[in-house]
């Protein structure tokens, strides 16, 4: 499928709307990380490895928390978000809490088109995460773009929710609703991105959970893309990058998908005890030559 930068764009508009609540449920973050918090999970930490003193770049980086938290952890962060809003929240909150980043507000393939030319950055890490790969309308040119911005022996390390819960009607009650790949097909949400931290409570908010905005409405719909993980994995490989690791995880982190979902230590949720276990979520490690 080609790069539908039309969606694009129009999910841009959803995210600016849905970022000013989701911070409205975080008490303070600078504090949180003056204080020395990381809000990163043990998964993507363990494919990760050690990241102090690599230059590291994080795809679709929201609001940047989990960027700094990189940056907690003596990397050299510069992150990429098309969010307006989620990148202004990201330079502030880098300002106050004293943790220097890089934030760059674009489309990551246009992103991806100026790192391309000569002398344009190159990183020893790429790094995304929890609900990217459903935002991207071309994963082939997306990992070309990735092998492109990676030195020789550089690695890109993805964490993301695995296919198969995205297959159950919005309830989870086990109902089959949705393909598990549309191989890049739209799907088109009128109501737009959700206040998904709301839903997740203190799991997605370590720095404290408060009550924020209250029964947010997004005004913007949304487009998203259905893949499953060959979808994912094969671009990869096809742009010249090895597959050194490929995990599936029974539990989600810091994501309540379902209000069925029984929580877990450690910020995690699975699904209820009733319902067989299952991937929620994958992660892939792939490196290049």
């Amino acid at each position: 499928m080609p790069v539908r930068r039309d969606l694009h764009e129009a999910n841009r508009l959803s995210w600016n709307e849905a970022t000013k609540a989701h911070n409205s449920h975080k008490a303070d973050q600078a504090a949180f990380f003056r204080n020395g918090g990381n809000k990163l999970f043990p998964e993507e930490m363990e494919l990760l490895g050690d990241v102090r003193g690599k230059d590291l770049v994080h795809l679709q980086c929201n609001s940047g928390q989990d960027s700094l938290s990189l940056v907690q952890l003596g990397a050299n962060v510069t992150g990429v978000d098309i969010s307006d809003e989620a990148i202004a929240f990201a330079r502030q909150l880098s300002a106050d809490s004293g943790r220097p980043a890089t934030f760059v507000r674009s489309d990551i393939y246009d992103w991806f088109e100026e790192g391309v030319r000569p002398g344009g950055p190159r990183f020893d890490l790429a790094f995304s995460s929890y609900g990217a790969i459903c935002w991207i309308s071309d994963l082939h040119a997306w990992a070309r773009g990735i092998a492109s911005i990676l030195r020789p022996g550089g690695k890109f390390v993805l964490v993301e929710f695995h296919p198969l819960p995205w297959m159950f009607d919005d309830a989870g009650t086990g109902v089959l609703t949705y393909d598990y790949s549309t191989a890049g097909e739209p799907l088109h949400f009128d109501e737009g991105i959700g206040d998904y931290v709301a839903a997740s409570g203190a799991a997605l908010a370590p720095s404290g959970y408060i009550e924020g905005v209250v029964d947010f409405k997004n005004p913007h719909g949304c487009h998203e893309f259905g893949w499953g993980i060959a979808d994912v994995v094969t671009p990869l490989i096809e742009a010249g990058l090895r597959i050194t690791a490929l995990r599936e995880y029974p539990f989600m982190n810091g994501c309540k998908m379902f209000p069925t979902m029984r929580e877990l230590p450690g910020r995690r949720t699975a699904m209820p005890e009733s319902m067989p276990s299952m991937p929620l979520m994958f992660g892939v490690a792939a490196q290049k030559e």
